[in-house]
Order: structure tokens, then sequence, then C-alpha cells
């Protein structure tokens, strides 16, 4: 069967993804000296959410939030890349809750009647994390004046150092990879605080690979040979740790507590 593979969630610049590549053809070595596939390729730009449930999928990284609420009977977890930045913790990633440097908000309730910048509304980090933060302070199920939909992460950035909205929550591994590779795309940006941590962004394979394959990459993200090791510090990975749906419910229950406080939509 020819697969298909693709890691789009992090491809802030070209070294990045360079990046990313090196460490799938890491693990195609793997699994081609196991005899294990033969045509797999990897694609650039995919369409999401789309590409994660396509019948081909043999490898790809995914946000928790779809994971959780679109993708668990299209994709298997694999493991958890435990990334050395800011908001990091292991496996766990925070969100860096950003607004201009010499505004008037100076905490998050100061945020009241704003405009927000969110890159999806089925991101963890750039939504739910934000509506879980924001869900203590919000009125009759509004906190924000209006919501600006990015489209990315950095397109979020752009909206609040231009002055076209006041605040965003910004996923810390990206934050972490603009710093050191376009440390221009923060200018006039601070970090009001951090959300709540939630498991990072799990890799995964596709419902249709079959099980010999899918233990063969667990194993060789859990047990990283030169190959596989000798790319992970130019991503800022530390090592992968093993993750299951049970994990993953953590995100479930951010949106939970938001709903619970009368705040299910973010605005």
């Amino acid at each position: 069967m020819r697969w298909t593979a693709a890691f789009p969630m992090y491809n802030v610049s070209a070294q990045v993804a360079a990046g990313y590549e090196a460490l799938f053809e890491a693990l195609v070595d793997v699994l081609r000296a196991e005899g294990m596939v033969d045509a797999i390729e990897f694609e650039h730009a995919p369409l999401l959410p789309d590409f994660w449930q396509r019948p081909d999928l043999l490898l790809s990284q995914t946000c928790g939030y779809p994971y959780m609420t679109q993708l668990r009977g299209h994709v298997h977890l694999l493991a958890t890349p435990a990334y050395v930045f800011d908001g990091c913790t292991g496996p766990d990633y925070a969100s860096a809750i950003v607004v201009r440097d010499g505004g008037a908000i100076a905490i998050l309730a100061d945020a009241r009647g704003r405009r927000a910048a969110v890159n999806d509304a089925h991101s963890n980090s750039g939504m739910n994390a934000l509506r879980h933060a924001v869900a203590p302070l919000a009125l009759n199920g509004r906190f924000f004046s209006g919501v600006t939909w990015s489209g990315s992460h950095r397109a979020s950035l752009a909206l609040v150092q231009n002055g076209e909205a006041d605040l965003a929550a910004i996923d810390c591994v990206t934050l972490g990879y603009l710093r050191r590779e376009q440390p221009s795309s923060l200018e006039g940006i601070t970090i009001l605080q951090y959300s709540a941590p939630s498991p990072g962004l799990p890799f995964v394979v596709g419902a249709a690979v079959p099980e010999g394959v899918r233990q063969c990459l667990r194993h060789a993200l859990l047990a990283p040979a030169a190959g596989l090791a000798g790319v992970m510090p130019a991503l800022s990975i530390s090592h992968f740790a093993p993750c299951s749906t049970r994990d993953y419910e953590r995100i479930g229950a951010l949106e939970a507590e938001a709903c619970a406080r009368g705040y299910p939509h973010l605005a």
C-alpha cells in the first residue's frame, strides 16, 4: 500500500520544517530496516483536518483537541514529544497568553471588553486553553468584545502587534520556535500569563496502519536509536513519552470546566 505522512503543526520556518522531515526520514529508516513499508509520500502542505482522516495516513502530528473531538476513530496515538521550551514540562505544554508591550492590560481581567485573536476554533492552545483561562471572569457567557479568527498562531501575533487585536493565546512550542527562528515576529509582545497545562501535540498513525508497524514506530519514538536521537535536539525535543486517550481527557476537562462556568464558547 502507498502511504502518506506529514508533520504540519510547527512549520514556522524552512529550517524547522526540514527538521521534522529529517525526523520522518529517521522513522522511515527504522520501518524499512524491518521490511515493514515500501512507498511513502511526505506531504509538505496537507489540507487539515481532512488529512488526518485519510485512509492512507501513515504518520503525522495532530492537536489534542481535534484528537478528542473528531479523530479518535481515524488515528491511534503513538507518543507525545517533550519539548525544551518555556511553558513545557515533560510532555505537557501550555499557552502563552500574550498582549502588546506597554498596553493597558496588566492582568487577564483587564482584557474584559477587548478583542481576542484566535488561530482556529478547533485549537487546544489557541481556543480551548484561552476559553478555560477566561471562563472564571466571564459574565453572562461573554468576556471579549469580539473574536478574530486568524488562521494561525503567527497571524494572531501579528494582529496583536498591529493593534487589530488585544490578546491571543499562543502555543508555547510555536512561541519557542519563533523566538529562535524569527524573533522579529515577537517584537512588541509581552507574555501576560500561561494557561493551564495539558498534554502536548501527539504523534499519531492512521487507523489502517497494521499493528506491527504501529508498535515499531512507538518503540522507535520511546527508545530512539542514533538516527532519530541525532535529529531531536534541532527540534528542541528531549524525549518522547507514552500517551493514551485517558491522558488527553485532561483537554476535555478544560472544556468541561469552562462549560460548567457558563462559558461554552469563546466570546
